[in-house]
């Protein structure tokens, strides 16, 4: 070609060349020779100061679009689990492009703000604008850090709340993001560490203060991640919903079934009743009727409301207030399970014989009208003698659901389901959101009741499933870890008891152990260590049984409006019906592994979340009692010191080593115990401890306490006499080991020369 190409011409050979940018493999493509060459240099350089170009390192692009390969960074995942990026740099004027990330088997897995070398395709008329396949990873995700900014001259810095987390961050001047004195605020490192070796960040959210009560709960939303304000379009579709009718459903509007729940409570997600049996065949049974809330009604695969869920996974509680797994217009009304009206429900209808062993059952999905919506207390009343107005009429009612009660006890003797003791906190607050009283919550047999009602359902649903072939999420415990009940193992013969070897293990076996402790000093500690030798329940497609409960087939199908695994068995029971379309969706079965994997995640994020705030909450009312006494047990021991479960509140509070008498204290991992290295005084797990609370942080939620005395003995106080303090002394035997030391490099000396 003698003749310079058009501007458009070296745009399209760009667009369709995206890795032969530079100006000789443009002259090369065009022939263009000799002096053209410098005509072609003026005509690149005027068209990239006109922005139609991108002069880059290596050759130049068009700026409306990304080069094959570039660095990208992760963005959230969505409610299906797909993952998108957003380019690094971006120049066009459009909108930054939208990119779905195609893993491979191999990749590493990735999370939000991770960083990737990607290679991307163009995918005109899909919904992204490119998909990447990753080259590799370069940078994980940036650190984040939630706490109380401070001004300085500087700029400022951030102290965080995380309890634990000692070390401050740096904010240069321009990166406050308007962020005032003593705010709560969230941040994101920004470059390598400032001065005094402490990070840099930038603010990126500003969250209030901190000191405020109601702050508590938000501090671990923010800290966990926990999404707490809806979309438009799920407010939108919740809004739409209507009530449900009973076309396509059976009438079990005649049914007495009755709630009962806590006197707080918001939802009401299911309802039960007992009835004598009156099969000849089957004296001294029962018919149990359980109905769920039927809210794949209302949640349909695939819609907005349905991906938040998901995203969710559950709903998360805290004392002030609830993060709900779905918008109130369901949660709390169409779904919920209100006294006098008409609602959607899947219910089971179950007989049970004398013994409390389930012989049959069978699924309606139906509309129900519950007769009562009772609290644990007053059903409890009734039951001990003293009904009130609401509670007299159903008194028959009432009577009958406890003999069922009764004889479901029966049944879950002879199974010897996990058995542990470990009392619930209950913190009161007023008004203003501050702490008023803590206490451990009632454990009625209104409470057990319900709780047994509702593990036969679950059996029911996941028996039902398994016989019709219908993929579902089972509710998975596996057995314990070797390692961990070995540790149990020592710490129960440590206390004097015994759990036997050599045995496949059953519960039964580990509630002889519970039984043993029970009534003596070392009840608490059994308790807590045979929780800590348990593996976590999780969810799964596959059904690996549940360990605790001693039961071969378990899934969650009773509280479809707090847990997501719920809903899916809901659709999984209405596709095995076959009563409707809004059953499990292709996509519902292809994912369901991931699902699983999702929901187990953010179960954990829950109750981490439900317990920093706890920590927190507890910590705001314990700061009045700085330098008082108070009493407790060793609940926990590490490097770092140990840790004592306090009376009255079950607070939990440190006692560093330094804070442990005036002794060097050797730590052993094996047996989770501290020895003074003068005193000989050993420390475990479960002893009665006295302590002086020395600081308590609400922000954070740590409690640092000076430990007095152990059970009922004083601390060593002391260095030996002769040795520095604060000196680690010699383990025993060092001196022998260090002789041996010098006498080898003697013998090598000697050897050379």
């Amino acid at each position: 070609m003698s003749e310079l190409p058009t501007k458009d011409a070296i745009l399209k050979w760009i667009a369709d060349n995206p890795g032969l940018t530079a100006k000789r493999d443009i002259a090369k493509a065009f022939g263009i020779k000799g002096a053209l060459r410098i005509e072609l240099k003026r005509m690149l350089k005027e068209m990239a100061e006109d922005g139609h170009l991108e002069k880059k390192r290596h050759g130049y692009r068009d700026p409306e679009k990304l080069p094959p390969v570039t660095v990208l960074t992760v963005l959230a995942p969505t409610a299906d689990g797909d993952l998108y990026a957003k380019p690094m740099e971006w120049h066009g004027e459009g909108a930054e492009p939208r990119i779905l990330i195609l893993p491979r088997d191999g990749d590493p897995a990735l999370t939000e703000g991770d960083r990737l070398l990607g290679r991307l395709t163009e995918t005109p008329g899909e919904e992204q604008d490119y998909t990447a396949r990753m080259i590799r990873r370069i940078a994980a995700a940036p650190n984040r850090v939630l706490g109380v900014y401070r001004r300085d001259a500087e700029g400022g810095r951030i102290v965080p709340v995380q309890k634990g987390e000692g070390r401050q961050w740096t904010v240069a001047k321009g990166a406050e993001n308007g962020a005032r004195d003593g705010e709560l605020v969230e941040a994101e490192q920004a470059g390598p560490k400032g001065r005094l070796g402490l990070p840099k960040a930038r603010i990126v959210r500003r969250l209030g203060d901190p000191a405020a009560p109601k702050s508590v709960s938000l501090i671990a939303i923010h800290e966990h991640g926990i999404p707490d304000a809806f979309p438009q379009d799920v407010l939108d579709e919740a809004d739409a919903a209507k009530p449900v009718g009973l076309k396509g459903r059976e009438d079990l509007q005649d049914i007495d079934l009755l709630t009962i729940d806590p006197e707080d409570a918001r939802d009401r997600d299911d309802a039960v009743l007992a009835l004598p049996d009156d099969e000849a065949t089957n004296p001294g049974g029962f018919v149990l009727w359980v109905a769920i809330a039927d809210v794949a009604a209302y949640v349909r695969p695939g819609s907005a409301l349905d991906r938040e869920a998901r995203l969710r996974g559950n709903s998360t509680y805290f004392p002030d207030r609830v993060v709900p797994m779905l918008p109130d217009r369901l949660s709390g009304d169409l779904c919920s399970l209100h006294q006098d009206v008409p609602r959607a429900v899947i219910a089971v209808r179950m007989r049970i014989n004398a013994a409390g062993e389930k012989i049959g059952h069978d699924f309606h999905r139906g509309l129900m009208r519950s007769r009562g919506s009772l609290a644990y207390r007053e059903v409890q009343a009734a039951l001990d003698g003293a009904p009130s107005d609401r509670t007299e009429p159903l008194l028959p009612t009432l009577r009958t659901l406890y003999d069922a009660y009764a004889a479901l006890r029966r049944a879950r003797e002879s199974r010897q389901p996990l058995d542990l003791d470990l009392p619930e906190r209950r913190i009161e607050l007023d008004e203003q959101g501050n702490v008023t009283s803590v206490a451990f919550k009632e454990r009625l047999d209104a409470h057990r009741l319900i709780e047994e009602f509702m593990v036969l359902a679950n059996v029911a649903a996941a028996e039902t499933l398994v016989a019709k072939k219908t993929p579902l999420l089972f509710r998975v415990h596996e057995e314990p870890d070797p390692e961990r009940l070995e540790a149990l193992r020592e710490v129960a013969e440590a206390s004097g008891l015994t759990l036997a070897k050599g045995q496949v293990l059953k519960t039964a076996h580990l509630n002889r152990l519970l039984s043993q402790a029970e009534g003596t000093d070392e009840a608490e500690l059994i308790n807590m260590a045979t929780l800590r030798a348990m593996t976590q329940a999780y969810y799964n497609p596959e059904n690996f049984g549940h360990f605790g409960l001693a039961l071969r087939n378990y899934a969650h199908f009773t509280s479809p409006i707090r847990r997501y695994s719920d809903l899916i068995v809901h659709r999984a029971l209405i596709s095995a019906h076959k009563w409707g379309d809004d059953g499990l969706s292709a996509e519902d079965e292809d994912t369901l592994e991931r699902t699983a994997e999702l929901i187990s995640q953010t179960e954990r994020r829950s109750m981490a979340a439900e317990r920093d705030t706890v920590d927190r909450y507890l910590a705001a009312y314990l700061a009045d009692r700085i330098g008082t006494e108070i009493g407790g047990r060793v609940a926990g021991i590490s490097r770092a010191g140990l840790f004592v479960k306090l009376d009255g509140t079950g607070a939990d509070a440190l006692v560093p080593m330094s804070r442990i008498g005036g002794e060097y204290w050797h730590y052993d991992r094996d047996s989770q115990s501290l020895m003074g290295a003068d005193s000989g005084t050993v420390i475990t797990i479960g002893q009665r401890a006295l302590v002086r609370l020395e600081e308590a942080a609400p922000v954070s939620g740590g409690l640092i306490a000076e430990l007095l005395t152990l059970d009922d003995a004083a601390v060593g106080r002391g260095p030996a006499k002769g040795r520095g303090k604060g000196r680690p002394p010699r383990r025993p035997g060092e001196a022998k080991r260090k002789k041996g030391v010098r006498d080898r490099k003697v013998r090598r000396s000697r050897t050379r020369h």
